[in-house]
């Protein structure tokens, strides 16, 4: 799709594609709650698999960031995707004469699904304490593994830092949260998939770009590569593989080619997002 305003980011293949297509395909009809999407972009794909989790009825609305819907920007001007157009009374009338308020920011818009009504099991725990602590290593995704993805991702050989220092940096945290998850697994929490797993998924399932983009094969120690957290890893490559073939997951992924030019911009340090830019600036996720 051509670029029409110049920005960099703009030429995005324009839809979803591969496992992804079908559940655009099956959510077209009208719905309450409405999925502005992005099908790259993994704080989306975050929402998406708590929409697809909690099997909440909605419709799937497809935007190009860089070229905004007007009806779009008329519910939320800021125009970020995820956004998710919940029916509210008093909110903006959409074509189908339902009054919808935009709900923002991946993490918030899941909270909000996981408190719906639904006959699926619920993602945050009912224990207080245990609730808390999760929401600890959800904090941990957004303050320190994302920042660390994007630093590897972004480094050039310009870098005041090393390609290996931001390789064991993002190493290290992710040993740290698969230290801190349930021993019996093969979710974080235990047997049952939790918002903890859906915070991180989208990320873990990206993990393959360092081996296209940096070279990188060993980003997560292979098997028997692990020293004294062999065991530690294991648990991570338990982790890795429930999710990789959890439904929710991989039926919210489109076809691998079709994020390499996207992750091109990133690799190269040429991506305008604003996620880029903070991470130039050594700020977190903005």
């Amino acid at each position: 799709m051509p670029s029409t305003n110049g920005h960099p980011d703009a030429d995005l293949h324009p839809v979803a594609t591969g496992p992804a297509i079908r559940l655009v395909e099956a959510h077209k009809e009208a719905a309450p709650h409405i999925l502005y999407s992005g099908w790259f972009c993994p704080f989306v794909q975050r929402s998406w698999i708590t929409l697809e989790e909690k099997q909440i009825p909605y419709q799937y609305n497809e935007i190009n960031p860089y070229h905004k819907d007007p009806e779009f920007l008329k519910l939320n001007p800021r125009g970020l995707v995820p956004t998710l157009g919940c029916p509210v009374s008093g909110g903006q009338k959409g074509e189908d004469g339902v009054e919808r308020k935009p709900l923002i920011e991946s993490n918030i818009i899941s909270e909000y699904l996981d408190s719906l009504p639904s006959e699926r099991p619920a993602l945050y725990a009912s224990d207080l304490y245990t609730r808390a602590q999760q929401k600890v290593w959800i904090d941990f995704v957004g303050t320190r593994i994302i920042p660390a993805f994007h630093r590897l991702l972004q480094h050039t050989p310009e870098k005041q830092y090393s390609l290996e220092d931001a390789k064991l940096e993002l190493r290290g945290h992710l040993r740290t949260w698969i230290a801190e998850a349930s021993q019996e697994g093969p979710y974080w929490s235990g047997k049952e998939m939790s918002m903890v797993d859906v915070t991180l998924a989208p990320w873990a399932v990206r993990l393959w770009i360092y081996d296209h983009f940096k070279g990188i094969k060993d980003l997560v120690p292979a098997e028997g590569q692990g020293g004294d957290d062999e065991k530690i890893w294991k648990r991570w490559r338990q982790w890795s593989k429930a999710i990789e073939e959890r439904e929710s997951v991989s039926n919210t992924l489109s076809d691998r080619e079709h994020y390499l030019p996207i992750y091109q911009r990133y690799a190269e340090d040429r991506a305008q997002s604003e996620l880029a830019k903070a991470t130039r600036q050594g700020r977190g996720v903005p």
